[in-house]
């Protein structure tokens, strides 16, 4: 089993949050994405996307994160992470399908717009062959909170963590009373907002910062806590602190 990632990709750390819980080291592959790396033709032959993570188990290739998650979950299930209940199922599955549903683009508008349009993301952008997806990211390097539509993908984000704190207010985690896919695939939604020091998004949402403190308690935080990247933490410490006023204000 390999797995190609980034250590800071929120798609990726879902997986190796999965993967952790499993107890499954794959040989893994990082993939420099300022560099443009994904983007390369050898990569684009495993996935045609050109975005991480991608599984490769038997040396059959599986994209998509969300579908890897489900995969790995189907081919060990020995620790199952989908509830047994019908309901509780369900549940996870419409957390599981929020990423795709735009949450994901949500979460690299706000991350770009607040902090990593200050990491010298040329290189990433010149790789672009899509012109509309690159002229996308070249305005939100040079605009950031003030490129319009980002003001709508903070306030996606936002409900995100509305409607995580209800779900939370009912029972344990996310989808029930047992950690499911569901706490994988959004911790590192609510990591990333922390780590922009948007934590005061649920300062009045204290089952919220009880999730994280058991999250991050678990084994298998590993899967993001040994792949956090320094130098990232003081862009969006430095940048996510100057950004608060302006942030809120977008909030109301």
């Amino acid at each position: 089993m390999e797995l190609y990632h980034n250590n800071m990709s929120v798609c990726a750390q879902k997986v190796r949050l999965v993967l952790a819980e499993k107890n499954l080291t794959p040989t893994l592959h990082h993939l420099d994405l300022r560099s443009g790396a994904s983007l390369t033709p050898e990569y684009l032959k495993l996935n045609p996307n050109g975005v991480v993570p991608t599984l490769i188990d038997h040396g059959r290739p599986i994209i998509e994160s969300t579908v890897i998650c489900e995969y790995l979950d189907d081919s060990h299930p020995e620790q199952p992470l989908r509830p047994a209940d019908p309901y509780q199922r369900a549940q996870m599955r419409l957390w599981t399908m929020r990423p795709d549903a735009g949450l994901h683009r949500a979460c690299g508008m706000t991350s770009y717009s607040i902090a990593f349009r200050h990491q010298n993301p040329g290189p990433q952008i010149a790789a672009i062959k899509d012109p509309v997806r690159r002229e996308h990211m070249t305005q939100l390097v040079e605009l950031g909170l003030d490129m319009p539509g980002v003001p709508d993908a903070v306030r996606q984000y936002a409900r995100m963590v509305d409607d995580l704190a209800v779900a939370l207010g009912r029972q344990l985690w996310v989808a029930g009373d047992l950690y499911s896919l569901a706490d994988a695939a959004m911790l590192p939604y609510i990591v990333r907002l922390d780590q922009l020091q948007m934590g005061w998004w649920w300062q009045d949402k204290p089952q919220i910062a009880d999730w994280l403190a058991r999250s991050i308690a678990r084994p298998n935080y590993r899967g993001i806590g040994d792949f956090i990247d320094p130098k990232y933490l003081v862009t969006m410490l430095e940048h996510g602190t100057k950004a608060r006023e302006k942030v809120a204000a977008l909030l109301g």
